[in-house]
Order: structure tokens, then C-alpha cells, then sequence
């Protein structure tokens, strides 16, 4: 009986990329849109899609299945984005995740995840907090944290002050 009580648990949004499942947890997660018109930004890697404005906000657009190494895919109605809560250097950057449909919120055991697999050098495990099994299907718990570098997210950061700047621009012109 003792051990049930060492037993935690932890929410995530689930969400697929092509026939991967994946999980971010649930007090990362800010909302869940539709998608909705991206604006371009030049000169940034493909995986950043561009900006969105949420509610005055703007918010970098990144491309889960291009920066997770997955082939890209073709949006349907399920496809959505995931505005998620990043932690770089103590600071929290809101970023919107590309996602092709969200699941459900589930409730995951810690009994029931394993450690990320270690297939060799060539996969980059570091974003992977851990593989949740649910029934036969395996979950991939990311950690959100970690899928960018800290260079990375300062150009996130960038674009989404220098497009903040032209929407002020734009304003005071009309």
C-alpha cells in the first residue's frame, strides 16, 4: 500500500503530429486556437512560421513537426495551435505550437513513464522528458523547455518585438 502513496501524477494536453502522440503538460499550456492567419516573418528558419496576434500580443508560430524533424504536413480543420509558456534564463516567452490536433488532457502515472529511449548520438532525446504508455499506445512527454536552444528563443523573442514595432508603425500611419 505504501508504494501507491509514492505514485504522482501529472496532467498533459495530448497532441498529434501524423501518427505520433505527444504531451506537453497542462500548466505550460495557455490556450488551444484554430488556426488562424500567420504572418510571415523573413529571414527566420523554416520551422518558425511567423507571428499571430493574440489579443494584442504578438506570438511566434513555430512548426512542431519541422522542428521536431517530421516531415511537414497538410493542414486540415483539426490542425490547431498550442500557445505554450516557455521558461529561457528565469523569463517566460509565450510561443504558439503548431500542432495537427489536439487529443485530450490525460492524466499520467508516474509508473506509467519510462525514461526517453536511447537510440545512439543521431536522436536527439534532450527535449524528451519521458515516454508515457497508455494501454499499448506510447506517448511522447516533451519538455517544452528544451525543445529550443536559448538562441533559438531569442530570435523567437526578436521577431516578435521587431513585428510588435510595425504594428505600432502601422497604426500611428493610419
Amino acid at each position: 500500500m505504501e508504494e501507491n502513496n509514492a505514485i504522482s501524477s501529472e496532467q498533459y494536453v495530448t497532441f498529434s503530429l501524423g501518427e505520433e502522440l505527444f504531451g506537453v503538460e497542462v500548466t505550460r499550456t495557455r490556450e488551444i486556437l484554430s488556426l488562424t492567419p500567420i504572418t510571415k516573418v523573413p529571414q527566420t528558419p523554416d520551422y518558425l512560421l511567423g507571428v499571430i496576434n493574440l489579443r494584442g500580443q504578438v506570438v511566434p508560430v513555430v512548426d512542431m513537426r519541422l522542428k521536431l524533424g517530421l516531415p511537414a504536413g497538410a493542414e486540415t480543420e483539426d490542425t490547431c495551435i498550442i500557445v505554450v509558456e516557455v521558461q529561457v534564463d528565469g523569463e517566460a516567452i509565450i510561443v504558439g505550437a503548431l500542432a495537427d490536433a489536439v487529443r485530450e488532457v490525460m492524466e499520467i502515472r508516474s509508473d506509467q513513464i519510462e525514461p526517453p529511449p536511447r537510440l545512439g548520438t543521431r536522436l536527439n532525446t534532450e527535449f524528451i522528458n519521458g515516454m508515457g504508455k497508455i494501454d499499448e499506445q506510447f506517448m511522447i512527454l516533451l519538455n517544452i523547455d528544451r525543445i529550443f536552444n536559448s538562441e533559438e528563443l531569442m530570435l523567437v523573442q526578436d521577431v516578435s518585438q521587431d513585428q510588435a514595432v510595425a504594428d505600432d508603425h502601422e497604426k500611428a500611419a493610419e
